[in-house]
Formats: structure tokens, sequence, C-alpha cells
């Protein structure tokens, strides 16, 4: 977790408390949060703004700086996203990531999407940033390279080499090639979900973390921008703590956030998609396949028939290291039960899912 300055005179932030709903309506379906202003933009017939729109979209060639050294593009109908949130200490980033601007940038939250053919239905292994991994060598989209390091964090990947180092150390993981990369930084998530009108949550115990500045009562909450992203980021006031428990709150927030989209009304409000195009546009670097509105609009538009329901969402089988609390190790006997699921575009297996390090904060959110 990325170190934040303290902050004595933080003050409480309740969220606008409602009464629940009793149903959400038909949500409009997306992959993952991070993806889910682009997601918005599928099928809503957008293409008068697209040229207004294009130059806000950063992109990384990832097949240039890879090269032919990938495991080999199965073509079964399946698609698999290395979808990564991304913690720079620089600019806006610094203020919503609650650190110093130092410059650098890391990778704060990292999630392989795995569609299934047909686009019915979706598996999301959540990595915990914490993980120890052998990272592979890897050349970065300027061409520097970049040697090989054993044991070292999974982020590390991409504070070394960015995007093209973080999809290289993802694919030596689970032996499948990435077909899409999606990026979203912390002050674009936070301002995206200000454009939504907020997202609605329930929270069945208190949270109390000054790291994060996130302070909750139990009930039910419209929360802003800034305590949705305090909520995905917390660790220290929910479960034990660790990174495990952070990752159970950012997969019960994805779903409520999918429950509800279509309740916001971006539909009715031509300006309000628009802003909402325009910061989702603003916050995202994709892989170049993606780089224009024109294609991950039509890439989103085959994900919004899948919903909350029809998500696995599991994170990958780890053990805590016995040699530092703060580190995690791949399970991986049961780590290879998922990748090989996956590159079957088979179901994970319930035996992945059981017996491994979890954080201890599952209900917390519902």
């Amino acid at each position: 977790m990325p170190d934040r300055d303290s902050n004595p005179g933080r003050h409480r932030a309740k969220g606008r408390r409602r009464k629940p709903r009793g149903g959400s309506g038909k949500a409009l379906r997306i992959a993952a949060w991070s993806a889910a202003g682009v997601v918005v933009l599928g099928g809503t017939g957008l293409g008068y703004v697209y040229f207004k729109l294009d130059g806000n979209i950063k992109s990384v060639d990832i097949n240039a700086a890879l090269g032919t050294d990938r495991p080999d593009n199965v073509d079964n109908g399946s698609e698999d996203i290395l979808v990564l949130g991304s913690d720079s200490r620089a600019g806006a980033n610094k203020k919503a990531g609650g650190g110093t601007d130092d410059g650098s940038a890391r990778s704060d939250t990292a999630m392989i999407v795995h569609i299934y053919k047909g686009h019915k239905k979706a598996s999301v292994v959540s990595i915990p940033r914490d993980t120890l991994i052998d990272r592979p060598e890897c050349t970065d989209s300027d061409g520097t390279e970049h040697p090989a390091s054993n044991g070292v964090m999974f982020n590390s990947a991409y504070s070394t080499g960015g995007a093209a180092c973080a999809v290289k150390t993802a694919e030596s993981m689970t032996g499948i090639r990435m077909d899409h990369y999606v990026e979203v930084d912390f002050s674009g998530f936070e301002q995206l979900i200000d454009d939504l009108g907020g997202v609605d949550v329930t929270t069945t115990k208190a949270i109390d973390d000054p790291d994060s500045h996130l302070e909750l009562d139990a009930g039910t909450h419209t929360l802003t921008g800034k305590q949705a992203l305090g909520l995905v980021r917390t660790r220290h006031g929910v479960g034990d703590g660790s990174d495990l428990g952070r990752i159970q709150l950012q997969q019960a927030f994805m779903k409520a956030l999918m429950d509800q989209l279509k309740d916001v009304g971006v539909f009715t409000s031509p300006s309000k998609l628009y802003d909402l195009a325009n910061t989702a546009t603003k916050s995202v670097t994709t892989d170049s396949e993606l780089a224009s509105v024109k294609d991950l609009a039509s890439f989103a538009n085959g994900l919004k028939g899948i919903g909350s329901n029809d998500m696995d969402m599991v994170t990958l089988p780890v053990q805590y290291d016995t040699a530092d609390a703060n580190r995690v190790l791949v399970d991986k006997t049961k780590a290879d039960q998922v990748w090989k699921a996956l590159k079957a575009d088979k179901d994970i297996p319930k035996s992945a899912k059981k017996g491994t390090a979890t954080g201890q904060a599952d209900g917390v959110v519902k």
C-alpha cells in the first residue's frame, strides 16, 4: 500500500444516507469498475462526439513492446483483459491517492477479466498487489529493457516498466495472452463516480480508516467519488487490514456499481452523458487496439449483456507469507486450476476457491 500523509484534521464523511431501494431495474452491464465509464458509451449513438473525445484517450502499443515472446493467442471466442487502477503520485492523482507528488506511478488495483465465448458471462480474478512473484525480463513502451527480478511484489512490474511490463508479468504468471489492456487513474475514477451522481452501498459494519480518510457508519449510503475511492482503497478499516480484505470491498463495490448504472439517468440527459464520456476518455489508458472511442464503444457494447449475477469474482489463490505478514505467496496448485480453466474457457472450479487466504472482510459491503 502506498504511504500516505496523516491528516489530523480529517472530517467525518458519512455519505448521503438514504433508504435502501426495492429494486435497481435492468443494469447497464460492465466488465470491471475501472472500465465503467467507457462501457456506458456502448450502444448509445455517440458518433457525433467521437472526434471530440478520441483525443482524450492515451494508449500503449503492447504488441510492439512485447513482440512475439508471448503466449499463443487462443481463438476460442473468449477475451482476456488486464485491468489496472493506477496510483500515480503526480498532479491530480497526488490528492486523490493521498500521497506525495514524487512523480511515480503504481498499480494499486489489478484484475484479469475473462469474457467467455458468447459474451454472456465473465470471471474476474483480482491479483493482490502484495503478491510476491518472479517478474520476467521485459521491454517497456519506450524500448527500455528491464531485467528479471525474483520475489518482488506484483505491482512492481508496472512501477518498473509501465503497462507493457505489467502485461508481460500477467502473461508470465497465467500462461494466458492478454487480448486487451485498460488502465484508469484515481482522479478519473473519483470524477466518474461524481458524474454518475454517486453509488449506493450498504455497509454492514462501520468503517474507520484514517489512511484512506474514510469513516462510514453501518447503513446505506450514496457515496461521492471521494468516498467511493476511499472505499475501494481502504484496508486498515476492515478485516485484518490486508490487501485481501480491500479486494473483497472492491468486488462488492463493483457489483453495486453495475446494479445501479441504469438508474442514474445518463440516457435522459445528453449533457450528463457527454460529461461522463469526457471524464472516462480522459481517465483511461488502453492498448492501441482500443485507442478510439469507436473501438471502445464497440468493445463495451459486446459486454453490456453481462450483469453482476453473471460474473464470478475471485481473488488469486494465495497464502500469507510466514516470513512477512504484509506479503502473500501464490498458491501454485490452486492458481494453476484457475488459469487452466480460463485458458480452456471454462468456469473456475470451486476447489480453487477454498482453503486460501481471504482477508476477513467478506460481507462488510453489500
